[in-house]
C-alpha cells in the first residue's frame, strides 16, 4: 500500500514547528514516515523565506535541510500552471504541484483540498 502524498502550504508548515501547537502532529507523522511530503523549488523557497520571517534564518535553514534530506520527500515541479486560485495567485504553486503529482491532498489553513 502506498503512502499518502501531501502538499503542505506554508501557513501550515509554520505551525508544525512549535511543539505546543496541535499541528505538531503533522511533523511527528512526517518524521515517522507516515506520508510523503511533496515539494517544488518554488515551495522550498517560500518555506525558507516565511520561516526566516516568522522564526529565524537558522530555523529556516534547519527545516529546509530536513526536507531536502528526508527519505519521504518527493521533489517535483508542476508541468502545467492551472492558476485556479484567483484570491491569492501566489498560492497556485501549491495547487499546481498537487494536481501535477496527483497528490492525495493539499493541507492548508485556507481549507483542505483533496484531489
Amino acid at each position: 500500500m502506498s503512502k499518502l502524498r501531501a502538499v503542505i502550504d506554508t501557513n501550515v508548515l509554520v505551525k508544525t514547528i512549535k511543539r505546543s501547537n496541535p499541528e505538531f502532529a503533522i511533523y511527528k507523522a512526517f518524521i515517522a514516515e507516515q506520508f510523503d511530503w511533496v515539494v517544488s523549488t518554488g515551495i522550498l523557497n517560500e518555506y525558507e523565506e516565511k520561516l526566516t520571517e516568522f522564526y529565524s534564518e537558522k530555523t529556516a535553514q534547519l527545516v529546509v535541510e530536513v526536507l531536502c534530506t528526508a527519505p519521504n520527500v518527493i521533489f517535483a515541479e508542476p508541468h502545467f500552471r492551472w492558476s485556479i486560485i484567483e484570491e491569492d495567485p501566489d498560492d497556485n504553486k501549491f495547487s499546481d504541484l498537487g494536481i501535477s503529482v496527483n497528490a492525495d491532498c493539499l493541507v492548508t489553513f485556507d481549507r483542505l483540498q483533496c484531489f
